[in-house]
């Protein structure tokens, strides 16, 4: 049993020790509460399986809710798209809910805040209100309409309800804490007037909940046990917490944590940002197979299993960190490999004429369908005087480490014959467009001759000419060519955009894909996985590449050294601090050193420094006062951090650390602190 607690994720601890603690396992339930303002992402994927694996762990429901508090925003068409890709990935949800079905609850509750003087109508300008919200390190100031009687803020937000007012005129504030080291918790607004239709309620409403207060009182209102987020809301959870507090009377009352949200290499996860893809044209829709939409995904050929899997692969973190894309894709290879039929497809064609084949014959020959299944059988391919090859499986001349087709040597047409180049036809520029080989008549593929069982060491692909079926075939690869494409604010993250991230070329099928229907997928042997796209057409067949066999962005080469059938195995990743490590070493002796190696010790601290990330550094603020060594290299890292624009020191918990370290007793930490 230890052993199986021990293999827990942190999220599973909490409510394994929930259970432990008396909470009854009957009313867990969980949610996933998307915004319809866009279309999943990858990202939205690890939260949806977080959430709904949670739900098949413990047999509990788990509740889709759509956040839809902006009208501005949010449209029907991504509330439909929501539940199609939440589906696609096999889960079920056990109700629909949307925030706006509490609209009229959420007004009662409100009015209950201001008679209980705990929120007021706030008239004031946004650029006024946030001035006197102050900074981290300096208190905010009320504001002069906080102290308005009941009875006004009740008129107002009546009228503010009825539509009395414009945008902007007036908004709704909890009177919370405008010193509150937490910035959230002063004063937050909780309705602002929005004059836009809604997509479910019309023009019922001219007040709109922000989402903060609409968020945490919709978990109650649904009895959710664990609302689980992103890292990103932490800072909210005190104010989440706030606003369940004074509303709660009986019941569940619902418990935010948070995870590590999913960043991938080479990729853009901001709905804003991908919404300007798709209205400046730069692809053709959400689902573009370029997109790291659910939906993208999908339609590229990916599959549930391989999300899923690539999801359990990277874990569930409490600190936020970027995956490279490259362990999504072996995810995708290692599904497709054990599913995908196998059929022969050429896309960059060379002619090829076996000057020994008679003219009028052709044979239909037994090919295997994926030899990493048995019960996926065979299928037949035809075979003929003309077929088509890969351009660059000929090379007129080669060398002895050439293992494709060149003149006077020998290779094996798949599921065929085996061939001797011998000659070749070239244009007036001198390109070849005819390969003339010869073939042995007795090396049929399968026979049990003995010249069947030759061996030689290159195989091909190829498809007869008089049988093969052209299709359209779009050459995928990744949308951005950075790593980071949004890592440096001074540069824009359109200038990453990779100009050869498509490329739309004719190709040259075998007959048995004459029939196929949009989203099969293939293997085109030795040239990776394809499906069949959307738009595809019996007339007008079109192949979406999802994946090559291979990884063509590594950094570095395989050695030749390695086999090439060997299977890749990714290592799953794990953030490797050792800087932080060795920081935290130095900081153990450097209360007790005299000031010369005091000194070096810090200048060898900031250099370390550079490599600390500041989420695993935040962990190190609750350091005991009694530590001054480690608390001095604590903060020591965090200048440097500063200083580097890793983080702000307008940050609430960076400001609320540095007025800690200003105030501690030592000289040595006030003097640093003070310096920042």
């Amino acid at each position: 049993m230890a052993e199986d607690y021990i293999a827990l994720n942190f999220l599973e601890q909490i409510v394994e020790e929930d259970i432990n603690n008396g909470f009854p396992k009957e009313n867990l339930r969980f949610r996933f509460p998307p915004e319809p303002n866009g279309y999943l992402h990858i990202g939205h994927s690890k939260a949806i399986c977080i959430s709904f694996g949670l739900g098949e762990t413990y047999n509990a429901p788990v509740n889709l809710r759509f956040d839809d508090t902006n009208p501005s925003k949010e449209e029907q068409e991504y509330v439909d798209a929501i539940q199609e890709d939440i589906k696609w990935l096999g889960y079920k949800w056990d109700k629909i809910c949307y925030s706006s079905d509490y609209f009229q609850q959420l007004y009662d509750w409100a009015v209950q805040l201001i008679k209980d003087r705990k929120a007021y109508v706030d008239s004031q300008s946004s650029e006024a209100m946030a001035l006197q919200k102050g900074t981290p390190t300096e208190p905010g100031t009320n504001s002069p309409y906080r102290s308005r009687s009941v009875e006004e803020n009740l008129r107002l937000f009546e009228g503010m309800k009825n539509g009395e007012f414009a945008e902007g005129i007036h908004v709704l504030r909890a009177k919370i804490d405008m010193e509150s080291p937490n910035m959230l918790l002063r004063d937050p607004i909780m309705y602002r007037v929005i004059n836009k239709a809604h997509h479910r309620t019309g023009t019922a409403w001219n007040i709109y909940p922000m989402y903060d207060w609409a968020h945490g009182e919709s978990d109650y209102l649904e009895q959710v046990s664990h609302s689980l987020c992103s890292l990103e809301f932490k800072p909210h959870r005190p104010l989440y917490e706030w606003f369940v507090d004074n509303i709660f009377t009986n019941g569940v009352k619902p418990k935010q944590r948070e995870f590590a949200r999913l960043n991938l290499s080479y990729t853009i996860m901001s709905k804003r940002k991908l919404l300007k893809l798709v209205e400046e044209g730069i692809v053709s829709g959400w689902d573009d197979p370029r997109m790291p939409t659910i939906s993208g995904f999908r339609r590229r050929g990916y599959t549930p299993a391989s999300i899923r899997n690539f999801i359990d692969a990277v874990g569930v973190a409490k600190r936020d960190n970027v995956i490279d894309v490259s362990l999504l894709e072996f995810n995708i290879r290692e599904d497709l490999n054990k599913t995908a039929p196998r059929v022969m497809a050429v896309l960059d064609p060379i002619k090829l004429i076996i000057d020994n084949y008679p003219a009028d014959q052709e044979e239909w020959l037994e090919a295997e369908n994926n030899q990493e299944d048995e019960s996926a059988g065979f299928r037949k391919v035809p075979f003929s005087k003309e077929l088509y090859i890969e351009r660059d499986d000929f090379k007129e001349s080669a060398n002895s480490k050439y293992f494709r087709l060149s003149i006077g040597k020998e290779v094996r047409l798949k599921n065929a014959y085996i061939i001797k180049g011998e000659s070749v036809v070239k244009d007036s520029q001198g390109t070849i467009t005819e390969i003339h080989c010869t073939y042995d008549p007795d090396s049929q593929s399968g026979s049990g001759t003995e010249a069947s069982l030759r061996k030689v060491k290159g195989t091909l692909h190829w498809v007869s000419i008089k049988h093969a079926i052209k299709a359209e075939i779009r050459l995928y690869d990744r949308l951005f060519n950075h790593e980071s494409p949004d890592g440096n604010k001074d540069v824009d993250f359109m200038e990453y955009l990779n100009p050869d991230s498509l490329e739309v070329i004719t190709g040259y099928l075998e007959p048995s894909l004459s029939d196929v229907k949009p989203l099969d997928i293939f293997q085109f042997q030795r040239m990776g996985y394809f499906n069949v796209d959307k738009e595809s057409t019996p007339s007008n067949l079109i192949f979406n590449k999802t994946v090559g066999l291979r990884d063509t962005w590594a950094k570095t080469e395989t050695k030749s050294s390695v086999e090439p059938q060997k299977k890749e195995v990714p290592v799953k990743q794990i953030p490797q601090i050792p800087a932080l490590n060795e920081i935290k070493k130095i900081g153990k002796k450097l209360g007790q050193l005299p000031e010369e190696k005091r000194l070096k010790s810090i200048k060898q601290i900031q250099n370390l420094a550079k490599d600390v990330d500041y989420d695993e550094l935040k962990e190190l603020f609750n350091t005991s006062a009694k530590k001054i060594g480690t608390r001095l290299a604590v903060l020591e890292t965090l200048i440097v951090l500063i200083k580097n624009g890793k983080v702000s020191k307008d940050d609430a918990d960076v400001a609320a650390y540095l007025n800690e370290m200003k105030n501690s007793g030592d000289s040595l930490l006030d003097q640093r602190a003070d310096m920042v």
